[in-house]
């Protein structure tokens, strides 16, 4: 990872800087991604990237302060609203995949309201300049998901939830979710064309890193809406998989790029209440 050298001087009127790789896979979010706006909230501990999903899911991205060579955030709270296509294609201008030596800089910087995004992007002594207009954030929609109301939680190994989404029948409109400090403890199940399907982790299975379950839950989510949040899974190490008092499902990447450094993707999903009323 390389420092921009362009003069300080240049960013002195800019109140929040932001300096990163943009290349690094495990540090930027993934590319193709299938929604089109999303909000930017920067802190002075964080930068999260909320993408404006459907009203039953939500999708987030969190950086730390920690994983910037340079973090600068001089108010309490700053939010925006972004192009979410358009950052990404910004971000790869130079290609996905940095050559061996030629390492990318980027920095970018935000003024402050009705100003654009500023992205200041440098590979082998030539920067470009990029300028993406921001707008007034919507209301973000509040999925009220408290941790004092967590009913069941596991973490697994990312490498069990990808091999069980390939071995699932992803032709069934929904997954369910069984949780449970008895068997099945854990259990993923589909209702596709070939019939149900099955799959059970035991609580003292080689890939549960953690098994916290107070209480038998059964949910069903629709695949639609979680099918977003599989482009994280794929770079993530572990997954914090959450339910709460609603059924309300919340599902935590942990992502750690090449220096060890931790991003997390979060997504949370109500339930399918359709088939809920339906067995009323």
């Amino acid at each position: 990872m390389s420092s921009l050298n362009l003069p300080w001087h240049s960013f002195e009127p800019f109140p929040r800087i932001l300096s990163l790789d943009p290349r690094e896979k495990s540090s930027a979010p993934p590319s193709r991604c299938p929604f089109e706006w999303a909000s930017e909230q920067l802190d002075r501990s964080k930068c999260k990237i909320i993408a404006e999903t459907p009203l039953s899911s939500s999708l987030s991205f969190l950086l730390q302060a920690e994983i910037f060579q340079e973090f600068d955030v001089q108010e309490d709270s700053v939010t925006f609203r972004i192009n979410l296509s358009v950052l990404l294609d910004c971000l790869t201008v130079f290609g996905t995949s940095a050559l061996p030596g030629t390492p990318t800089a980027l920095r970018m910087c935000y003024r402050g309201y009705s100003y654009p995004l500023m992205l200041f992007l440098e590979e082998g002594g030539v920067v470009t300049v990029c300028k993406i207009n921001t707008q007034e954030p919507d209301e973000l929609l509040d999925f009220d998901f408290c941790s004092t109301n967590v009913v069941n939680k596991v973490i697994l190994q990312s490498e069990g939830l990808r091999e069980a989404f390939a071995e699932l029948d992803m032709t069934s409109e929904v997954l369910q979710i069984t949780m449970s400090p008895d068997k099945p403890y854990f259990r993923l199940s589909t209702f596709g064309n070939a019939g149900s399907a099955h799959l059970d982790y035991p609580r003292d299975s080689d890939l549960m890193e953690a098994f916290h379950c107070n209480q038998t839950q059964t949910n069903r989510y629709k695949i639609s809406l979680l099918k977003p949040s599989t482009k994280a899974l794929a770079l993530s190490c572990e997954v914090s998989i959450r339910t709460d008092t609603r059924g309300f499902l919340s599902l935590q990447y942990m992502i750690r790029n090449e220096d060890g450094q931790i991003c997390f993707v979060e997504y949370y999903c109500c339930p399918d209440e359709d088939i809920a009323e339906a067995e009323l």
